[in-house]
């Protein structure tokens, strides 16, 4: 059975099985976990990234939040997922096999409006969690936020990390309805001011 035909819980359990280290996590992003990491965007939107898109839970919660599909650029490693995101998804959005820390170049110095992450953060090394935040905050324009979810009980990226790249943290709602529940945090560069 090939990628586009099997169903988004059926896609995670298969890529679960084969690789439960790169996946970290027990169920996709529920459609309210989604719906929470979209909040903010939409049909006035301009460029947005997501790193770690998984079998795209998240990705459709932009899409219906109206980010039009032109506009949203993915960043994802695994091969296998990123065939059944290039099937599963509308025309127009763009699915790179690449990490994150590709982005800035892949999107060709290009500011963006927003960066959303599945990636987990918390379970990286040092220095690829420093990697990924900087791809991000080399993209983003002024203002512009990073946003992340993280299942743990506090912020998923370290405070040392925060105070190195000059971040403002601001802790979003509590996701109850996911699997297991998930907070959301926005992350912006503090030289841009306030949240």
């Amino acid at each position: 059975m090939g990628a586009p035909h099997l169903s988004e819980q059926a896609m995670f359990r298969r890529r679960l099985l084969r690789n439960p280290r790169q996946i970290s996590a027990i169920a996709p992003s529920s459609r309210h976990l989604g719906d929470a990491m979209a909040e903010g965007f939409g049909a006035e939107s301009g460029d947005l990234v997501e790193f770690g898109p998984g079998t795209g839970s998240i990705s459709r919660a932009l899409l219906r939040a109206g980010v039009p599909p032109h506009r949203l650029t993915l960043f994802e490693l695994d091969g296998e997922l990123v065939d059944f995101l290039r099937a599963t998804l509308p025309p127009g959005v763009t699915v790179h096999n690449a990490p994150a820390q590709a982005a800035p170049d892949l999107m060709q110095g290009r500011q963006v409006d927003g960066v959303v992450s599945g990636l987990p953060l918390l379970s990286l090394p040092g220095a690829v969690r420093t990697d990924v935040m900087r791809a991000a905050f080399d993209m983003l324009a002024p203002g512009a936020p990073m946003v992340q979810f993280t299942y743990g009980a506090r912020a998923p990226v370290p405070t040392d990390t925060i105070a190195a790249l000059g971040l403002l943290v601001e802790r979003g709602r509590r996701v109850l309805f996911n699997l297991p529940p998930a907070r959301i945090y926005r992350f912006r560069l503090r030289r841009f001011g306030g949240l």
